[in-house]
């Protein structure tokens, strides 16, 4: 047509006017009365539940598919599209911004007792902070706000194996993660399981322990451990399958596939593989089973 224009590409500009257009709606809807907030809610709430069915079969799809995962790869990488993935909970931030908010999940119990903690950086799994007020020094108190820390990190970040903290005192750089933990190694419901070298690439790893066993799997150098039960029936994954290629794990029973990096399941969104958290020792794998 003439005169006609291309769509205008979105910019972050645009994507920031449109969270603070959101922002203020909801403001406004939190200005009514209680039962006009209630009917405006649950209609947001049943539109973004309409959005998110849609894109995950969208997302799915992709991810089934070789050249669908690139593209899929592609568009998250935009801002738009990722702020719309992350907003129905089909992405996964980034390592940094997990740690960065399971440290603000902390902040109000540590300012309570008169301390506080600060992200100074995160480096492949170790994880460097600064703590402040209380939470500096040798104290009970201070111990013990110092491993409520380790924690939420342990239990929120499982890939993160090492907590470096940064003195506020210039004599005393950093105090390594077993000084904090004011333990010996071994804490409780933490429990040793193979070396390293023992769980091979895309092969699932049954370890035993005292009243049960887990899972653990190795997917490009990722390591992740789970119950060892697929979220249908319950049945032991252990003779499960990996795609090499895209690290699809499907049970060996009835079919269902999962993500093996992060639970996911794909043949039913609304079932998860439970992660529980693992760090690696002196070149031994524990996981934390309680």
């Amino acid at each position: 047509m003439p005169g006609a224009t291309s769509a205008p590409i979105s910019t972050n500009s645009d994507l920031q006017q449109l969270a603070e257009r959101v922002d203020r709606s909801i403001a406004e809807v939190r200005t009514l009365d209680d039962a006009s907030q209630v009917k405006a809610m649950a209609m947001k709430s049943a539109i973004e539940e309409f959005h998110k069915l849609g894109l995950t079969k969208i997302v799915q799809r992709l991810k089934n598919d070789a050249r669908g995962k690139e593209l899929l790869l592609e568009l998250a990488e935009d801002p738009t599209v990722y702020a719309l993935f992350s907003m129905h909970n089909l992405v996964r931030a980034d390592l940094r911004t997990r740690v960065a908010r399971v440290i603000e999940m902390v902040r109000p119990y540590m300012q309570s007792h008169g301390g506080d903690v600060e992200l100074v950086e995160v480096a492949q799994d170790t994880v460097f902070l600064r703590l402040t007020g209380s939470c500096n020094g040798c104290s009970m108190s201070a111990v013990t706000l110092r491993n409520g820390v380790e924690e939420a990190l342990q239990q929120h970040v499982p890939e993160i194996q090492k907590i470096e903290v940064i003195s506020a005192e210039p004599a005393n750089n950093l105090v390594p993660v077993e000084a904090l933990r004011g333990v010996a190694k071994e804490e409780p419901g933490w429990v040793a399981g193979p070396q390293l070298a023992e769980v091979r690439e895309g092969e699932p790893f049954r370890m035993e322990f005292a009243g049960g066993n887990v899972l653990i799997v190795k997917f490009r150098s990722h390591l992740q451990a789970y119950r060892n039960q697929c979220a249908h029936l319950g049945l032991p994954l252990d003779g499960a399958r990996i795609d090499p290629e895209t690290g699809v794990l499907t049970c060996p029973w009835h079919g269902f596939r999962f993500d093996c990096t992060t639970g996911e399941c794909i043949t039913a969104p609304e079932a998860q593989l439970e992660a529980l958290p693992l760090r690696v020792d002196n070149g031994r794998i524990k996981v934390r089973i309680q």
